[in-house]
């Protein structure tokens, strides 16, 4: 299949003003897009949401775009019918965890930012050993934003760094490298990504030790890794937790206004032409075709959602 782009992540959020405050003060995003959606296009919009909420008929959503150099991420506030929190519990290894990796060009400074705004449960920045010939000498922790979404400032030693995270700058939060999923098998998952939508393998690692258990907060923990790209836009790292086995699943019970509801917003060439061959291998659709019309504030085209093998949302989009 021909995938233009890994264009975004969507998150949906409990207190828009709160979030919008968070990813431009902390993190230096730009909002370039708000608008409030009610009516016959919320209908349009829930259609594409997975596990849709029921009375989709009144729906009031506020959704925001943010830009960080040349990524952007989509903040959903469901204004009526608002859904559940992020499990207090959460842990790394769960399948509903996903990140942003957030590229910094100084990780020392980046650090002292990031305290400096009272963001909680932030470890001291891991630095991946040199026996790893994959991730050796990145940097990174994870931290979370004001809902329980999970966040990575990651540093890559110029040698590991792609052209566009080596350019000179003064600036110190550059863009979204990748997104990171929880995974339950390697294989399927693979077989998904990358055989049936097309992106391609970059590389693989197992990362171990105690810097993985402090970048995780897991102990004795053993992590397979594959780092999958398309032709632009961000990637998408597969974790798959070899060590210890203990995740638990995204909640079947999941609907489109849980805060942990996440989507990746997928580009490809024909949407459809990619939907009948993700459903002639038994991939079934969460919500069918929308097409909005040209007058719409939405610009929707056509748009399908998908589930990969562990629950996680894809939206594929025409190009």
């Amino acid at each position: 299949m021909s995938i233009t782009a890994i264009e975004s992540i969507g998150m949906t959020v409990g207190d828009m003003d709160r979030s919008i405050d968070f990813y431009t003060t902390v993190l230096a995003f730009t909002k370039t897009g708000d608008r409030q959606i009610t009516g016959v296009e919320s209908n349009d919009v829930s259609s594409l949401q997975a596990d849709p909420i029921p009375a989709a008929a009144n729906l009031q959503l506020r959704v925001v775009t943010l830009q960080l150099g040349a990524e952007t991420i989509e903040l959903t506030e469901y204004l009526t019918h608002p859904g559940r929190p992020m499990p207090p519990d959460s842990r790394s290894n769960d399948r509903w965890f996903q990140h942003l990796a957030i590229v910094v060009s100084d990780m020392d400074r980046a650090d002292r930012h990031v305290r400096q705004h009272s963001i909680v449960q932030i470890p001291n920045p891991q630095t991946i050993p040199d026996w790893n010939p994959v991730a050796g000498g990145i940097q990174a922790f994870y931290f979370q934003d004001p809902d329980g979404h999970n966040l990575e400032l990651i540093h890559f030693p110029t040698a590991k760094a792609a052209p566009k995270w080596q350019q000179p700058t003064t600036d110190l939060f550059l863009g979204i490298d990748h997104t990171a999923i929880v995974i339950g098998d390697t294989a399927a998952s693979r077989t998904f990504y990358c055989d049936l939508l097309g992106l391609e393998l970059k590389q693989e690692s197992e990362n171990f030790g105690f810097e993985q258990e402090l970048l995780s907060g897991i102990a004795d923990v053993k992590v397979r890794i594959s780092s999958l790209t398309a032709s632009a836009g961000i990637g998408i790292e597969l974790l798959e937790y070899l060590e210890p086995t203990d995740g638990r699943s995204i909640p079947t019970d999941t609907e489109s206004n849980d805060l942990w509801c996440c989507q990746t917003k997928i580009v490809v060439a024909d949407a459809m032409e990619t939907v009948q061959q993700l459903t002639a291998t038994h991939f079934p659709l969460v919500s069918t075709e929308v097409s909005l019309s040209n007058t719409s504030t939405l610009e929707f085209d056509r748009q399908f959602l998908v589930r990969d093998p562990d629950g996680h949302t894809i939206r594929l989009v025409d190009s």
